[in-house]
């Protein structure tokens, strides 16, 4: 039995490994284990290692408030998700984000925003953008939106790009947990003669799919995730 742990690259290869496996008559058998800070694999609500990148995001953007209140700055960071947004959705949502830019999401950079929240006595502002938003020229998401926003506005603005940061350290003791939930499910699937299956976390249920539904399919945020709809009621603006 070979345990692939991965992301939705790997569980797209393992499929093929299956099959390859099946038309030759090989004796190996494989399960297929999601792991990825991006989230976006298919057919399960989390990968273990994402609740990590969203704490040493969320902590980030809550360091950077204090710099942007007191300077009245706009601060712009960057995190992890080239074609998938739920990390900068999830922290820049538990971060108090003002703007949050996804890759899913249309946006329109000429919107006066910060002007705005002028208006209403907020003298700064938090932008989390997820690093696979459009930009022009080859600029970083981070860089782009930077210097858009105090060219539109004239308002001091800095960039901050977090990188393989939300990549290391420590794991939170959910994704630990997580991890071994799923670890503990892909042996008894094993253990019953179930294979060319991934494991998969619906609800608070581990269970698993076959991966021929999860292979070559991302997960992406959606315009009606209760997360953008009820951030949207609170004035967040995500584009």
């Amino acid at each position: 039995a070979f345990f692939y742990i991965g992301g939705n690259d790997s569980m797209d290869t393992i499929k093929k490994l299956t099959d390859y496996g099946d038309s030759i008559g090989s004796p190996i058998r494989f399960v297929g284990i999601p792991k990825t800070i991006d989230n976006d694999v298919w057919c399960t609500d989390v990968s273990f290692g994402f609740d990590s990148a969203v704490t040493i995001a969320t902590d980030a953007i809550d360091r950077l408030h204090s710099t942007a209140s007191a300077h009245q700055r706009v601060m712009v960071i960057e995190v992890m998700g080239h074609k998938a947004g739920w990390i900068a959705l999830h922290s820049g949502m538990a971060g108090g984000g003002d703007i949050i830019l996804l890759p899913e999401i249309p946006f329109d950079i000429h919107v006066p925003f910060a002007i705005n929240r002028l208006k209403k006595g907020k003298p700064y502002s938090i932008v989390v953008v997820a690093e696979g938003i459009p930009t022009i020229g080859g600029k970083k998401a981070a860089q782009y939106i930077a210097e858009e926003i105090e060219y539109e506005t004239g308002f001091e603005t800095r960039e901050t790009v977090l990188g393989y940061i939300q990549r290391g350290g420590s794991p939170t003791a959910y994704d630990r947990n997580l991890a071994t939930r799923m670890g503990g499910h892909a042996t008894e699937l094993i253990a019953q003669g179930m294979f060319g299956r991934m494991v998969a976390l619906k609800g608070n249920t581990i269970e698993s799919v076959p991966l021929s539904e999860v292979a070559g399919k991302l997960k992406l945020v959606t315009e009606d995730h209760d997360l953008i709809v009820q951030g949207r009621r609170m004035g967040i603006c995500f584009g």
